[in-house]
């Protein structure tokens, strides 16, 4: 009888640490994987400068390697509509009463807004180069209305770390100031190339990229990462509770014998 119940507290012995390690383990094992991220951004319209329309942003980032997607509609129907991540300010779109007072017509224009979702860090280009260089490249930016962006491209290491740390932010250009269906001259020359109308470079969407709510991991059957540990814990603690009991029955039979 006590050599039946010291193999069974040495097998309890052996398995109950083990188990009881097992949630910090299962933690640990996710470790290598904060890398990744993704982030979400509700592109909001700027109503000073007379735009009415929406929409969305997710970037996937895993290192320098970025996964895009921008929705929006209700820009101008037939024009390019610049999109660009700012980084390395506040992280912020800016207030609207920032907007000055130009050619009789109060508007918000790119550089007003500088100080809040900062300069241009990556320009969302659908073909080719995707650096600042190419922050006016309006031959390739997304046209229309109702637009679908979705690219993979590679960040600078100062636009990646602006992204990880909260301070990036999408604004997408372009807005109808007086509704004529075109960009035209009405509010003057771009602050940003005059040799564009302002209405072209004028931000009309902005948003900033914050990180995706997380939650427990789910486990391979159908259950949490956070539910497995627990129970891992509370099996854990029976499995000592037993070894417990089975040292004190083996403490009282020595006694009787």
């Amino acid at each position: 009888m006590m050599k039946k119940t010291a193999c069974a507290l040495g097998a309890l012995a052996a398995v109950a640490p083990v188990m009881a390690l097992a949630p910090s383990a299962v933690a640990d094992d996710t470790s290598g994987h904060h890398d990744a991220i993704t982030l979400h951004a509700t592109l909001n319209p700027f109503k000073v400068n007379k735009v009415s329309g929406s929409g969305t942003a997710t970037v996937h980032l895993k290192g320098n390697k970025a996964h895009v997607m921008v929705k929006h509609s209700g820009l101008l129907a037939g024009a390019p509509h610049a999109q660009h991540f700012h980084i390395g300010a506040k992280g912020v779109c800016p207030p609207e009463t920032v907007a000055k007072e130009r050619n009789g017509k109060v508007f918000l224009n790119t550089t007003d807004g500088a100080p809040f979702y900062g300069g241009i860090g990556t320009s969302l280009t659908t073909t080719g180069d995707t650096s600042p260089a190419s922050g006016l490249a309006v031959d390739r930016f997304p046209v229309g209305d109702k637009v679908h962006y979705e690219r993979t491209i590679h960040l600078s290491d100062e636009a990646a770390k602006s992204l990880r740390e909260g301070t990036g932010v999408v604004v997408v250009h372009g807005i109808d100031f007086n509704g004529n269906g075109k960009y035209d001259n009405n509010l003057g020359p771009s602050d940003l190339d005059p040799n564009l109308p302002s209405e072209a470079t004028n931000p009309a969407l902005c948003g900033p990229l914050k990180m995706a709510a997380t939650g427990a991991v789910h486990g391979g059957q159908g259950g949490t990462q956070e539910a497995m540990n627990t129970t891992a814990a509370a099996a854990g603690g029976a499995l000592l509770i037993a070894a417990a009991a089975a040292y004190g029955m083996r403490r009282r039979t020595a006694r009787q014998d």
